[in-house]
């Protein structure tokens, strides 16, 4: 028998030999996912922060008139999202790689989406609602 008929060794399961993915049953796409918000992040990072520092010295009116460009509402919003998404997939992969127990996982990975849904959607809702002059 040759080394090529010798079956290859595997670490993975059958099933993950199947669909091609790794123990998380993700593969690589959240590793990509989070890089690509980290890029994102970065670059919106330093208007995100001239915004906000702008918004330190004004009063409401003075927050809702800033926020009321729009170019600038867009920059705070796609700096939430951005940051929204690298955090629930950063604690998701921490969840998934300390969490023993199937049913805390499973707990604690639902918790982790409804909170950084629940942070996306009032973060959103606050600069719509400053920036609409309400």
């Amino acid at each position: 028998m040759s080394t090529s008929d010798t079956p290859k060794r595997s670490m993975r399961t059958p099933l993950g030999r199947v669909r091609n993915l790794g123990s998380a049953h993700s593969g690589t796409s959240d590793f990509w996912r989070q890089r690509i918000t980290a890029v994102a992040m970065t670059l919106l990072m330093i208007p995100a922060l001239v915004i906000v520092m702008m918004l330190l010295r004004s009063n409401h009116a003075g927050a809702a008139q800033t926020l009321g460009s729009l170019p600038i509402a867009v920059i705070l919003l796609l700096f939430i999202f951005a940051s929204t998404w690298h955090m629930k997939i950063g604690m998701q992969v921490v969840i998934e790689d300390y969490v023993h127990n199937e049913k805390l996982k499973l707990i604690s990975v639902m918790l982790n989406n409804f909170f950084s849904v629940a942070v996306a959607l009032a973060s959103t809702y606050a600069i719509i609602k400053l920036s609409s002059g309400v």
